[in-house]
């Protein structure tokens, strides 16, 4: 299952290590650059920078073939 998460905090670094640790596919997408790069020291190409509200991330992320998105900033 590909599954894309949008925030990189604790919640969504934690579930992201646990699908992905249950053989699932995941792409982070995380818009604080300082957190982004501690994240992406860990989880190395699945995570991306940017706004996972913009349409352009979304399609960077390749929301086409997600089976799952999940939102988990501190926004929602």
């Amino acid at each position: 299952m590909y599954i894309i998460i949008a925030g990189a905090g604790k919640v969504g670094w934690n579930l992201t290590r646990e699908l992905i640790g249950n053989g699932h596919e995941v792409t982070v997408i995380e818009a604080d650059r300082d957190r982004y790069l501690t994240v992406e020291e860990e989880l190395e190409h699945a995570i991306q920078h940017g706004d996972a509200s913009e349409l352009s991330v979304l399609e960077l992320a390749a929301i086409v073939r997600a089976d799952m998105v999940i939102a988990v900033t501190g926004d929602d």
